[in-house]
């Protein structure tokens, strides 16, 4: 699993036309799976994420997590983020996985998500053309990938 993690002053996933989801201060998360990726992938993913210590304390050290803020959390799938671009100008998603392992493991993220934060996790659509509004605080973005924890 691939995710892009930013940090929002607010975002919100419209879709036809319509507010699907909005959230406040809080963080973004772009999701990405492929094929070989399992509940294991997803269970570490959500702990570093809701742990991750990118709000700003007292002091204005990036030093408080999400559950520190009592912030909120918005997961979007975006199959995008498993593309190749290893060859020619137009990217390959070959490594992104079906709807079958991949919608599962989206519900399987926002579920784990939902318990570590005891709160509700808003989300996109499986799917659905999405038109995605944030307002990126700080800008404050980071890349994780379960299959290169680093």
């Amino acid at each position: 699993m691939r995710v892009v993690v930013q940090r929002v002053a607010h975002a919100s996933v419209t879709i036809d036309g319509k507010e699907h989801s909005r959230i406040g201060r809080g963080l973004m998360v772009l999701l990405g799976i492929e094929p070989a990726d399992t509940e294991a992938d997803a269970d570490w993913l959500v702990r570093k994420i809701c742990a991750l210590r990118v709000f700003d304390d007292e002091a204005g050290v990036m030093n408080r997590s999400l559950q520190d803020v009592g912030g909120e959390l918005m997961v979007v799938s975006q199959f995008t983020l498993m593309a190749s671009t290893k060859k020619g100008n137009r990217p390959s998603y070959i490594h992104a996985a079906g709807h079958d392992i991949a919608v599962p493991l989206y519900e399987y993220f926002v579920r784990q998500a939902e318990m570590a934060l005891g709160k509700q996790v808003a989300t996109g659509e499986f799917g659905a053309d999405m038109q995605v509004e944030l307002v990126n605080d700080g800008p404050v973005t980071i890349i994780m990938d379960s299959k290169n924890p680093q």
